[in-house]
This record gives C-alpha cells, structure tokens and sequence, in this order.
C-alpha cells in the first residue's frame, strides 16, 4: 500500500502541477517557512510530501513541526512569546476565531480570496472567516461518520452490515451471542467520544438542535442531549467493549479502528472516519473495501443522512513572502492533488479531479459525504479550546468518565457547567 502510494504521488508530481505550474511564483531560494499542526506518522509524512511539492516550484524550504493534538496550547504559547510558526494547520474553527480575536492572525483575503472563492463552496469560505475577514484555507476535510466493520466476520455470524440504529445494536449482540466483544473504541484519543457523540447526536436531535447547541442556544441540559448520552450508553456497554474499559481507555483512535481487523479480530464494529482507512490499510493485512469496509453512521428513528465532518485549515501568523505563496499554493487544487493518491485524504476544494483518489473506498467516503442532506462540522471543533479541544477537561474529559459509569445526569451536568466556564 505504501509502494503504492508512493508511485501513485510520483505520477502526480511528474504530470505537473496545472493551475499551480501556470502561476508565476516568486523564487524563493534561501527563505525558510515553519508550518505547525497535530499530524504525526502516515498523517505527517503524507503532509509533508505536499510540502515537498511547494519546495519544488518555489525553492523554497518548509520545515513542519507536529504540535500532537495539544496544539491550542504549544501555538499559543509561541504566539505569546512573540515567536509563532509562519504558518498553522489547525484543526478546529473555534481554535481560528479564538486567534484571530487576539489579533494574532493575519487576513488572506488580498492575496488568496480569489481562490477560495473559485475552488471552495461557500461554507468553507464562512468557516475561515471571522467577522467577514478570510484568515484561513481548508486544505483538508474529513467525513467522520463511518462505521467501519469486518465484513467476514459478519457474513460468518451471518449479520447485515447495519444501517438503522436498532439494526446496529441488534448486529452488536449476535457478535456477542458468538462470543466476541462486538465495539471496538478508541477512547485514549478522547475526540473519538466526542465523535461518537455528535454523530448521534444529530441524528436524534437533527441540525437545528446541532446549531443551537453547538452555539450554546440551549443547554446540554436538554432532554435531546439526555438521549444521545442515553443512546450511547446502549452500545458503550462494558461487555460489549474491545479488551474491556482499561484496554478501550489506552488504546488511541489509531489502535481502536484497527482492531476489527487483527488477526484474529478482536471486535466487529469501530467508529471511524474516512482517514481512518490509512491506518486499517498499514497496520492490519484486511483489504480495503474487501474485509474492511464501512457503512454511513447508522440512521436514528428514522432520521436522513447526516455527516459530521472535520478539517484542517491553514491560517497565517507572520506576514511575509514565503508564507503568502504557500497559501495561495493550499488554496488550489494541485496540492490536494499530490496528498489525494496517498490515501486517507478528503479535500473540501471542489476543483479537485475525483480521478485521483486511489481506490473505490475513498471515492465512496467522498461521496457519501457529497450525497449527505445535512452537512455539519464537528462540534467539539467549534468550540473554545478550553471546552471542545484540551484533553483531559471539557468534552474530552467528561466523556471519558460518562464511558466509565454511563451516568446519564451526571455527564449533562458536568458538560453544562464546563461550557458555560469556557463560553
């Protein structure tokens, strides 16, 4: 899969770069950017084969450094000390706001807002704005509401893939019945809860409740956050758990959407997202599309097709040359173009030729996100870094006790109170 990806990346360098070859950019000999963001492994290495092509139309040199998930904290204590990197991939929108009202961004608008206005659909535009000033680039974008399944063992226990709630809860104790524990979650990465969380959330409480909450217009007191919470406790039971509570508290996302898929399989089912498929394809021998494959986040009640996504955008925190050229460079399709053949990849710019995302699944994962009717970004995103972004508070850490005791009241309480301190 990796010799794969690695030819796959090298027809895309040697076709060109397209609208990116055409523009005239500036030579950039001898002048060094510093980019942060929270990959690390496959994420990082694939991200900096992008960064690679940058250095090779310009002369650039591009330098990451991976923040890990605790980037709130490390950038903003660069910015503070008056040495942040030139540029930022952040991972939530709140996190962008929250910068930019500090004055610690810079505007992209006069060098770059003829391109996002061209390649991106307008959503992305208003996620990377603030008070109607562009500060930011989405270069990535994730469908994370996948359900991803061992397709053998569930053809063995003869279980449809599910595609209801009731249906999964009902695949979940056959597995049991047949004496493997059925859910697989990886709760060391406590964003893997939250995701679990919004998706079901949605899906019981529809978009407009998401928003009200998302924007603290009701409570997580409400009775619709009651019954996502309630719902979860139905599929988060401790029997039903991978390797019990302490092995699902240790194990990260990586480790949790890769169990199914072990030899032998130590669960049926995993949450997961569409880049969760480059860790299933490197760590496990299971065929992508074959054995490991996904349905969309299972319906509630009856309720439409719903994603939840996520993404990384590209923010600006010293203005200079360099920094400016490798914005506009994020804002064309040709830099998605080089990560898309690596695999584990979605892009939200709509220029982007499908052709080039290597296999069915990933073309499947893009579509199920194009073909959703509700779209929301995900919520622990949108939120002040103190409540939707920190591990060990806010969402993060009362989710990772409401896994541990399944206390409906208690979990609503706590999240309230950690909101509204945050808000």
């Amino acid at each position: 899969m990796r010799l794969v990806s690695v030819v796959a990346a090298a027809a895309v360098f040697s076709a060109g770069f397209g609208l990116a070859q055409d523009q005239d950019w500036p030579d950039l000999s001898g002048q060094s950017i510093r980019v942060a963001g929270v990959w690390t492994g496959d994420g990082q290495r694939d991200f900096e084969t992008v960064l690679a092509a940058f250095e090779d139309l310009t002369g650039a040199s591009v330098e990451f450094f991976s923040t890990g998930d605790d980037i709130a904290t490390i950038v903003g204590t660069q910015i503070e000390g008056g040495n942040p990197p030139d540029i930022a991939m952040l991972p939530q929108p709140g996190l962008l706001v929250e910068f930019a009202q500090r004055g610690a961004l810079h505007s992209i608008e006069e060098f770059a807002g003829d391109l996002v206005d061209a390649n991106f659909a307008p959503a992305w535009r208003d996620l990377g704005s603030v008070d109607g000033e562009l500060y930011g680039v989405w270069l990535k974008a994730a469908n994370k509401s996948l359900l991803w399944y061992n397709a053998d063992l569930l053809e063995e226990f003869g279980v449809e893939p599910p595609t209801t709630w009731d249906e999964f809860l009902a695949a979940a104790q056959t597995v049991y019945d047949f004496g493997l524990t059925p859910v697989s979650v990886g709760a060391g990465s406590a964003w893997t809860l939250t995701d679990w969380f919004e998706n079901v959330y949605i899906h019981v409480a529809g978009p407009e409740l998401y928003d009200q909450l998302t924007y603290r217009e009701i409570p997580w007191t409400h009775d619709s956050v009651k019954e996502a919470l309630t719902r979860l406790a139905e599929i988060w039971q401790p029997e039903w758990l991978s390797g019990g509570m302490q092995a699902t508290l240790e194990a990260n996302h990586g480790t949790g959407v890769t169990r199914p898929f072990a030899e032998p399989p130590a669960a049926a089912f995993a949450y997961g997202a569409d880049f969760s498929a480059g860790g299933i394809a490197n760590e496990t021998n299971a065929e992508l599309g074959v054995t490991a494959r996904f349905v969309p986040f299972p319906s509630i009640d009856g309720s439409p097709p719903a994603v939840v996504g996520g993404g990384d955008v590209a923010v600006m925190l010293r203005d200079n040359e360099a920094a400016r050229a490798l914005i506009r460079y994020f804002a064309m399709p040709d830099s998605a173009e080089v990560w898309a053949p690596l695999g584990g990849y979605t892009s939200p710019n709509q220029a982007v030729d499908m052709s080039v995302y290597p296999t069915e699944i990933n073309r499947a994962s893009a579509q199920a996100l194009a073909d959703a009717e509700t779209f929301r970004f995900d919520m622990s995103d949108l939120q002040p870094s103190a409540f939707g972004g920190t591990p060990g508070q806010g969402m993060f850490g009362i989710l990772v006790e409401f896994l541990q005791d399944l206390d409906v009241d208690k979990a609503a309480t706590a999240l309230e109170e950690a909101a509204a301190a945050a808000h």
